[in-house]
């Protein structure tokens, strides 16, 4: 049984991905232009939106899950008058069905306050979300019923513009786990006249922005990986930032880490721990050493006792 070839390239690829592909489609586009089969990539965007996709390559897919913890934004328009099966453009019409009301920047507001800070929200009947290990569109699709359960989420940003005829302009920020699809949905429900998704752009995750992406048809267009690896848009293991507090080690404890065991640091920065934090931890020139969760914090917060969570 042969072996699979360990990866040449380890750091994320930042795609602005278009209308139309799945986000396997853009992945399997990167694996073609740098020869590489280990990537993967944090934030599914479906097939109708567009956007800032982050791919993981070489040991920097051991990195996927710890990304979550940035927040995304997004910019969406959201058409009144209909909901869908899908609460989006995609789906077929289904009730509420109705004429929009006229809003004015005083309803506006009253909708971004409803829709603003933490409140429940149902993903929608089609969604990639797991229940019993299976994804709810594969329910959807079968006819079966879809138990949606409700979900606490975050909106850290929520900005919407004047009515254009029937649609709405938005952009939200928010934490993971956020539907803008449901979203949709649900001013639709609020409004009494329907609503669905017409289009969504993200244009960031956490520090990583939508302009320093490669554009999906230069990935495509790659001749070599070269042509990918030099680009502004490539960023390399040891410059990728995640959103955790940083703590940097010296030589042996690198040793002792990447061996699975625990250290225990002298902490002298401005952050505060508690136990269960996640920290990033880098070498003393700031090369990224791996993930790891705070035991123990001592001596009134000075000292640290930290275990290897994910080592690179």
């Amino acid at each position: 049984m042969s072996r699979r070839k360990p990866s040449k390239y380890h750091g994320f690829l930042p795609v602005w991905k278009e209308l139309g592909p799945t986000s396997h489609d853009i992945v399997d586009i990167a694996r073609r232009a740098l020869g590489e089969r280990r990537i993967g990539h944090t934030g599914t965007l479906d097939p109708m939106a567009e956007g800032l996709l982050i791919l993981c390559v070489g040991r920097a897919t051991r990195l996927q899950q710890y990304m979550l913890g940035w927040n995304k934004t997004y910019r969406g328009v959201i058409q009144l008058g209909s909901a869908t099966t899908t609460y989006d453009r995609e789906g077929e019409t289904i009730e509420p069905v109705g004429e929009p009301p006229q809003l004015d920047r005083a309803a506006i507001d009253e909708l971004e306050a409803r829709f603003s800070g933490q409140f429940e929200q149902l993903p929608p009947p089609y969604s990639a979300k797991k229940v019993g290990g299976k994804k709810l569109y594969e329910l959807a699709r079968k006819g079966e019923e879809t138990p949606l359960e409700p979900k606490m989420v975050n909106v850290l940003g929520l900005k919407m513009g004047a009515v254009e005829g029937s649609q709405i302009d938005l952009e939200v920020t928010v934490a993971s786990g956020f539907y803008v699809r449901s979203l949709a949905h649900d001013i639709g429900l609020k409004l009494g006249c329907g609503a669905h998704l017409h289009h969504l752009k993200r244009i960031s995750i956490g520090p990583y922005e939508l302009n320093n992406a490669l554009t999906q048809a230069e990935v495509s267009g790659a001749s070599s990986a070269q042509d990918v690896l030099d680009s502004n848009a490539w960023i390399p293991l040891e410059s990728i930032v995640l959103p955790f507090p940083e703590v940097r080690i010296n030589s042996g404890a690198k040793e002792r880490f990447l061996h699975g065991q625990e250290l225990v640091l002298m902490h002298a920065t401005d952050s505060e721990f508690k136990a269960e934090d996640k920290v990033v931890v880098r070498s003393l020139e700031g090369h990224l050493v791996g993930i790891g969760i705070v035991q123990h914090v001592l001596a009134r917060g000075r000292t640290l006792n930290i275990r290897p969570a994910m080592v690179l």
